[in-house]
């Protein structure tokens, strides 16, 4: 599959790569393919990007994300749902970070992973989530009708799949549907 990557998307998962490296992450997470992307200039994804307004909320961005891994990945539709039942994540979250410190809920598994080989290099594995984002962006691409896949099919990819970094994108204006919308038609 990597050999239909665009240079950008390369970039993007090097990249990645790299902010999971620099945060001792044990893997690449969904999180880091999107700061990744924000990283990412003269890329169709960094048209679509800068197109929403969002490549100059990146620090806004970080945060929002670095908030949701506070509270354990916890998606705002996952809070709602919880909250239909009676259940206050933010209450959860006190209590564990009372008993275990700041930020308890967010830590896991630090260090480094078993490695992997991604475009010639060894690198941290990648979550199981990010996966899913690259078989997606295969899928995304080939629904477009196009051969190769480049960053906006990763882009597209992620503010598709259900979970934190959609929710983010959401909140900053990059939809799938907006995102789609300012990419036109293939």
């Amino acid at each position: 599959m990597f050999e239909r990557f665009t240079q950008g998307a390369r970039d993007v998962v090097e990249g990645a790569v790299g902010h999971a490296e620099r945060a001792d992450a044990p893997a690449v997470t969904t999180e880091h393919l999107l700061l990744a992307l924000l990283d990412a200039e003269g890329t169709k994804a960094a048209y679509v990007l800068a197109a929403l307004g969002v490549t100059g909320r990146r620090d806004a961005i970080a945060a929002d994300l670095a908030e949701a891994r506070r509270r354990g990945g916890v998606s705002a539709a996952d809070e709602e749902a919880l909250a239909g039942l009676g259940i206050d994540v933010d209450a959860i979250v006190a209590r564990v970070e009372q008993a275990h410190g700041e930020g308890a809920l967010g830590r896991s598994g630090r260090g480094r992973g078993r490695t992997q080989r991604w475009f010639g290099g060894a690198h941290r594995p990648f979550a199981r989530e990010s996966k899913g984002v690259l078989e997606q962006a295969l899928r995304v691409a080939v629904g477009r009708g196009e051969r190769a896949i480049g960053d906006e099919h990763l882009l597209l990819a992620l503010a598709v799949r259900p979970g934190v970094v959609r929710d983010v994108l959401g909140v900053y204006g990059a939809s799938y549907g907006e995102v789609v919308r300012v990419l036109g038609p293939s």
